[in-house]
């Protein structure tokens, strides 16, 4: 130890000191350490013809565009028996909204029902439907929260 110096700079200095010699001994390398390229082909021996060959054989896994188009439009989707619920009695059965709920039951029976009718999580062509669940269900809350307070 050094007079003069605190142990804290002593051991700080001779950190900096060793890491300046494992500078100085080791080449600069600009590979990734632990990366392998083994996984990469050498496009050396390859002819532009078997590129081409190589290709065409990758391209023919992926489906066709209009494929795709075609089997989306043929499966159109299925609307869910509750959202045909709409009357004011049937939402109220399906919120089984009770005298005795608190604000916190309230809120967690809206939540829960918003998870399953709010219309950005149904198909496009039912979002009315949802939308006017969403919108009666609120409506019956709100109207049990008045009730309470």
């Amino acid at each position: 130890m050094q007079f003069g110096v605190s142990l804290f700079q002593s051991v700080l200095e001779r950190l900096a000191a060793e890491s300046a010699e494992d500078e100085a001994e080791s080449p600069v390398s600009y590979r990734i350490r632990g990366l392998n390229t083994g996984f990469v082909v050498a496009a050396d021996g390859i002819s532009a013809t078997n590129q081409a060959q190589l290709q065409d054989a990758y391209l023919s896994l992926l489906p066709d565009a209009q494929d795709v188009a075609a089997r989306a439009a043929s499966v159109a989707p299925v609307m869910p028996a509750y959202l045909g619920r709409l009357s004011l009695e049937e939402i109220s059965a399906d919120l089984n909204l009770s005298e005795r709920d608190t604000a916190a039951v309230l809120a967690e029976k809206r939540r829960a029902f918003a998870r399953l009718n709010h219309p950005d999580r149904v198909a496009p062509a039912y979002a009315d439907n949802a939308n006017t669940r969403m919108k009666i269900a609120n409506l019956l809350i709100d109207e049990a929260l008045r009730r309470q307070g």
